[in-house]
């Protein structure tokens, strides 16, 4: 189980199949961003030694994907780039708190969502594209998305700081705020890109 408060609306999927080079382009900038976020706390936590291994392995792993995406990407004639980064993240992670150690529980919480909302637009994608090799690069992927939220979580769990029941209840308020994000202003298409009335 994920743990989103809300699905996605299918009209993401329906602009995401009409943008795809965005759509990749911002993919690999998220695998990439998803690498540095798990090497950046083990600089800025060297004082959990038991989050050293697990979050490196999850680096490693998403580099990979970003070289994946990258491989595919160039297959079509794109390349990577910048790009304007989507206001997701930020606005996801401005609702952890800011004293520590629950600024870290709020934080690996917060990358748990990203996962797992990752993990649920990829599905889509897989289930929707007439793309067989995005098909395959997306179906390929959805096993370690959802492998990448339990680690997230897991990693919550064994900093042992709060009672099961309240970091299940602070997983939940994160994750309503999560969707609360994605009923926002859409913006650029992106992997993790908002689905607005507007476009009713």
């Amino acid at each position: 189980m994920l743990h989103l408060a809300a699905p996605t609306d299918e009209r993401w999927a329906a602009r995401a199949r009409e943008h795809l080079p965005e759509i990749l382009l911002d993919h690999a900038h998220c695998e990439k961003k998803a690498a540095s976020t798990a090497l950046s706390l083990i600089f800025r936590y060297p004082e959990r030694p038991a989050m050293v291994v697990p979050l490196s392995r999850l680096a490693r792993e998403e580099l990979a994907h970003f070289e994946e995406v990258v491989a595919v990407m160039r297959a079509r004639g794109l390349e990577f780039r910048r790009q304007t980064p989507s206001p997701y993240a930020a606005q996801l992670m401005a609702a952890a708190r800011t004293h520590e150690p629950m600024r870290l529980l709020d934080t690996l919480l917060c990358c748990a969502l990203i996962e797992a909302r990752s993990c649920e637009r990829m599905r889509l994608l897989a289930e929707t594209l007439d793309d067989p090799g995005l098909v395959k690069l997306y179906r390929g992927l959805l096993a370690c998305e959802a492998r990448h939220f339990h680690s997230y979580v897991e990693l919550a769990r064994a900093l042992e700081l709060v009672p099961e029941a309240e970091l299940s209840a602070r997983l939940d308020a994160l994750a309503a705020h999560e969707a609360a994000v994605l009923r926002g202003d859409p913006g650029e298409p992106r992997l993790h890109s908002a689905v607005a009335p507007a476009l009713q």
